[in-house]
């Protein structure tokens, strides 16, 4: 019997995997990107595996919180004014499948998943001999307010219950974990079963390398170009047309243009975010979550990375990173952070959905075409489990979770 020709479209850390996955299942698998791998969303995060992170984003829902987003009093949420009418019909529905009745289902699905984020990494960390990135000493949650700190402990002690580990630490206990930070951190919930990553970007191209070095091949390509040729399918490359029995759209934010095309109306937005590094000031020895002023402190290789919250924009728009600086201002209060280090941050997209759950399966109307995106926040976490999820649906295996609150038929 031949081998299967799969084409993964998407170059992040979803599609890597999902390719690397699909490799060793017997397929012979070509990667097609625009760019390099791990360039663009993957690239800019926090580099946290959010083993934790059992409970997705949910849209908030108390009149105090919609008033500081809609007059741009929260640091953590920014949005343009035209790009309003793009976003409502998708907010009104990542709303409602935020409240109470639908979201603890949302959750338990998405849980499980959550519960994959280490172990999945574990092993393409081991065998991209990428041990040298990670760092396994968990992340901050830090709070300015003893009442937001008081709710954050009662949240801690109930997802105990899902095996979720965290120690709390009152202001003295988080000067001791961290130095660096100021007296205006009242304290924190210390996150113990996270690792985290000192460079993003590295660890996925180190993924990507692996991929090569199994048999794997790396192209540049347009997946515009994208359509259906026979029982198949055929994408333009530098190299030439690539033709195959199956493709996997892993594209993240892009992945809305492309199925568009093809019928497909799969309710995804994006939020976009910005993050900048500053260097020769006081370092901390994990991230740190400034929760309510909404961005994070990361120690990377090129020094703290502040990146933010939600920027709600079109994801062609020019950048408007108001937000960075004022995270800036807000984490200077904190610690004594060093000289920007880039001249013009970096800017991103997190593809997400209205029921905050990736997108992973068979395409309802076309043969032999495949989803795996739509991670939101979570596909750096996500990226090894849903790219094995995807090709044991794809060899027809048992999956490694039921599949079926991710099916992109929900919609």
């Amino acid at each position: 019997m031949s081998e299967k020709q799969v084409v993964v479209l998407g170059a992040g850390i979803v599609g890597v995997c999902t390719a690397l996955h699909l490799q060793r299942r017997g397929c012979a698998v070509t990667l097609v990107d625009k760019g390099l791998p791990g360039r663009e969303t993957s690239f800019g995060n926090a580099g946290i595996i959010q083993r934790e992170a059992i409970e997705p984003y949910a849209f908030p829902r108390d009149l105090a919180s919609l008033i500081n987003v809609a007059t741009k009093r929260d640091i953590g949420v920014n949005y343009h004014i035209r790009a309003v009418p793009e976003y409502v019909p998708a907010l009104v529905r990542y709303w409602a499948n935020s409240a109470p009745k639908h979201y603890q289902a949302i959750a338990d699905a998405f849980r499980t998943l959550i519960e994959h984020s280490i172990s999945e990494h574990s092993e393409l960390i081991e065998q991209s001999g990428s041990q040298n990135l990670i760092v396994r000493k968990g992340w901050i949650q830090a709070f300015r307010s003893p009442q937001q700190f008081d709710e954050a402990v009662e949240r801690a002690v109930r997802v105990s219950a899902h095996g979720v580990l965290s120690e709390h630490l009152d202001g003295v206990a988080l000067r001791l974990a961290e130095p660096a930070l100021s007296e205006a951190l009242v304290g924190g919930i210390h996150w113990l079963q996270p690792w985290t990553c000192i460079e993003p970007g590295d660890l996925v191209q180190r993924y990507a390398d692996l991929f090569e070095s199994e048999g794997g091949q790396i192209l540049r390509g347009d997946a515009r170009s994208l359509r259906q040729l026979g029982a198949g399918w055929s994408v333009d490359t530098d190299s030439g047309s690539v033709v195959a029995s199956e493709v996997v759209v892993a594209l993240g934010p892009w992945a809305h243009e492309l199925l568009f095309e093809l019928g497909y109306r799969i309710p995804l937005f994006v939020k976009r975010g910005y993050h900048a590094h500053f260097a020769d000031g006081a370092m901390l020895t994990r991230p740190v979550l400034d929760t309510e002023q909404g961005y994070m402190l990361a120690p990377m290789k090129r020094g703290i990375r502040l990146s933010t919250g939600a920027e709600f924009a079109s994801l062609s728009a020019p950048p408007t990173p108001v937000q960075l600086g004022k995270a800036e201002s807000a984490a200077r209060q904190l610690m004594a952070l060093g000289p920007q280090v880039e001249r013009i941050p970096w800017k991103g997209a997190r593809p997400c959905t209205v029921d905050m759950k990736p997108v992973i399966g068979a395409a309802p109307l076309h043969k032999g075409l495949w989803f795996n995106f739509g991670h939101a926040h979570q596909g750096f976490t996500l990226g090894p489990v849903s790219g094995r999820l995807l090709a044991e649906l794809m060899m027809g295996e048992t999956p490694i979770v039921d599949p079926a609150p991710f099916a992109p038929g929900r919609f």
